[in-house]
Protein backbone atom coordinates (compact mmCIF):
# COMPACT_ATOMS: atom_id res chain seq x y z
CA UNK A 1 0.00 0.00 0.00
CA UNK A 2 1.29 3.03 -1.27
CA UNK A 3 2.09 6.60 1.12
CA UNK A 4 -0.65 8.48 -0.79
CA UNK A 5 -3.43 5.44 0.22
CA UNK A 6 -2.23 5.73 3.93
CA UNK A 7 -2.34 9.68 3.99
CA UNK A 8 -5.65 9.35 2.24
CA UNK A 9 -6.58 7.02 5.41
CA UNK A 10 -5.91 9.46 7.88
CA UNK A 11 -7.52 12.35 6.36
CA UNK A 12 -10.49 10.54 6.50
CA UNK A 13 -10.20 9.28 10.20
CA UNK A 14 -9.69 12.95 10.79
CA UNK A 15 -13.01 14.67 9.14
CA UNK A 16 -14.65 11.44 10.17
CA UNK A 17 -14.12 12.51 13.95
CA UNK A 18 -14.29 16.51 13.34
CA UNK A 19 -17.49 16.84 10.98
CA UNK A 20 -18.28 13.42 9.98
CA UNK A 21 -18.47 11.41 6.38
CA UNK A 22 -20.82 11.33 3.48
CA UNK A 23 -21.58 7.75 2.57
CA UNK A 24 -18.88 8.03 -0.28
CA UNK A 25 -16.67 9.03 1.83
CA UNK A 26 -17.74 6.40 4.47
CA UNK A 27 -17.45 3.41 1.68
CA UNK A 28 -13.97 4.72 0.79
CA UNK A 29 -12.57 4.30 3.76
CA UNK A 30 -13.74 0.62 4.35
CA UNK A 31 -12.32 0.26 1.14
CA UNK A 32 -8.84 1.70 1.99
CA UNK A 33 -9.26 0.02 5.43
CA UNK A 34 -9.79 -3.46 3.82
CA UNK A 35 -7.10 -2.85 1.66
CA UNK A 36 -4.71 -1.80 4.75
CA UNK A 37 -5.49 -4.89 6.27
CA UNK A 38 -4.88 -7.04 3.57
CA UNK A 39 -1.76 -5.41 3.08
CA UNK A 40 -0.52 -5.81 6.94
CA UNK A 41 -1.19 -9.64 6.86
CA UNK A 42 0.73 -10.14 3.60
CA UNK A 43 3.59 -8.79 5.40
CA UNK A 44 3.04 -10.42 8.51
CA UNK A 45 2.85 -13.86 6.33
CA UNK A 46 6.18 -13.10 4.70
CA UNK A 47 7.55 -12.31 7.58
CA UNK A 48 6.53 -15.62 9.24
CA UNK A 49 7.06 -17.45 6.27
CA UNK A 50 11.14 -16.40 7.27
CA UNK A 51 11.30 -17.49 10.74
CA UNK A 52 12.22 -21.30 11.74
CA UNK A 53 11.79 -22.06 15.23
CA UNK A 54 14.15 -24.79 17.02
CA UNK A 55 11.75 -26.68 19.17
CA UNK A 56 12.82 -28.71 22.16
CA UNK A 57 12.99 -32.04 20.65
CA UNK A 58 14.73 -30.98 17.77
CA UNK A 59 12.64 -30.20 15.58
CA UNK A 60 12.75 -26.95 13.09
CA UNK A 61 9.30 -25.54 12.76
CA UNK A 62 8.81 -23.05 9.79
CA UNK A 63 6.16 -20.50 11.94
CA UNK A 64 4.46 -19.81 8.37
CA UNK A 65 4.04 -22.98 7.63
CA UNK A 66 2.75 -23.68 11.82
CA UNK A 67 -0.21 -20.99 11.47
CA UNK A 68 -1.07 -20.98 7.86
CA UNK A 69 -4.43 -19.79 7.17
CA UNK A 70 -4.89 -19.06 11.56
CA UNK A 71 -5.22 -22.65 12.01
CA UNK A 72 -2.16 -24.01 14.07
CA UNK A 73 0.12 -27.13 12.66
CA UNK A 74 2.37 -28.93 14.10
CA UNK A 75 1.85 -29.00 17.50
Amino acid sequence: MDDSKIQRINELARKSKAEGLTETEKKEQQLLRQEFLAAVRKNLKSQLNNIDILEHDGRIVNLGEKYDNGSKKGN
